[in-house]
């Protein structure tokens, strides 16, 4: 009868663990993995958010660049990583809604293996080329580039990502044949373009806005479906004559699947409220990113919509994997 009397009054005790718990999280520095090499849109993104949402937990978070496969080797590696919440992964379209209708068997599941805590951030891409290229717009790129068949290259940070089907889908929109050449980051693809070994790209604003600033590149066209508030006087493709092109780029944190519902909550409420800063929208704005914050629902429903959207301009285009 003690030993039941004894138990019972225990059991507050041990109900009160788990609250406990997830009120001590973090009780260490977590890792974000970054899925593309320094320097790119992914890395801009998530270093900002690294930061402040450090500040907020009074934890430091250490970005892990985690570079290739247009985001695949990060994302098979955080989907694998314990669901503790000190693993998270600055997801990025590739990896979480393209991918999956480029490649027939991919380590990962996006839906099944990732827990999203909230989208971060979206943006237009911006089409932009070496200034020696005599092309001023884009219906003067679309004429330089039929009278060249082949002769023309867009770079992107790899084979999946939005630059790489931008590419696909202005040649099937314009009926040109611009060669896709892919790099593992969006770094070394802008440098090579800014030295002229290849003639453009469509790459996302944050790592190509200061250098079409200072000249170093040509901005042609937004790839939004309408002007991007940060750069109104750039037009977007469709008003340039290519009817209907409509592509973005965005990032968004989410930590491995089966995380706990109380971790993902903390991460959602400060992510969000690190979002509304208005030094974070700034800083985010200042490389052509808006902040966005939404739920884990919304989010979730966002990345299967996007996939959607991508699966059919993928068969549309019919881009392969290369």
């Amino acid at each position: 009868m003690n030993r039941i009397i004894f138990s019972c009054a225990a059991l507050p005790l041990l109900l009160a663990v788990a609250p406990a718990a997830a009120q001590s999280y973090p009780a260490k520095p977590i890792r974000m993995v970054i899925g593309f090499p320094p320097g790119g849109g992914t890395d801009i993104v998530g270093r900002i958010v690294a930061q402040k949402l450090g500040e907020a937990l009074k934890q430091q978070i250490v970005t892990d660049n985690r570079g290739g496969a247009s985001g695949q080797i990060a994302a098979e590696l955080v989907a694998k990583m314990p669901p503790d919440g000190y693993t998270l992964m600055m997801a990025h379209i590739a990896a979480m809604s393209i991918l999956p209708s480029l490649q027939s068997k991919l380590p990962y599941d996006p839906q099944r293996d990732f827990a999203p805590i909230s989208l971060v951030a979206i943006g237009p891409n911006l089409l932009v080329v070496h200034p020696s290229l005599p092309a001023k717009t884009v219906k003067e790129l679309i004429a330089f580039a039929r009278a060249r068949p082949k002769q023309l290259q867009a770079s992107s940070s790899g084979n999946g990502t939005v630059q790489h089907l931008a590419a696909a889908l202005f040649n099937l929109q314009t009926q040109v044949d611009i060669v896709h050449v892919p790099y593992k980051g969006s770094g070394q693809s802008i440098i090579d373009v800014m030295a002229g070994h290849v003639h453009m790209t469509f790459d996302s604003v944050p790592p190509v806005i200061n250098h079409v600033k200072s000249g170093k590149l040509r901005a042609l066209a937004v790839t939004s479906a309408k002007r991007f508030s940060l750069l109104p006087d750039i037009p977007t493709v469709t008003e340039s004559g290519v009817p209907g092109f409509d592509m973005s780029t965005w990032w968004g944190l989410v930590a491995p699947a089966n995380a706990s519902k109380d971790i993902i909550a903390r991460l959602h409420t400060e992510t969000v409220n690190v979002l509304r800063q208005p030094d974070v929208k700034d800083r985010l704005a200042s490389v052509g990113a808006e902040a966005v914050g939404n739920s884990p629902e919304a989010f979730a429903a966002y990345i299967q919509s996007e996939r959607a959207k991508y699966a059919r301009v993928i068969k549309d285009a019919n881009i392969g994997a290369e």
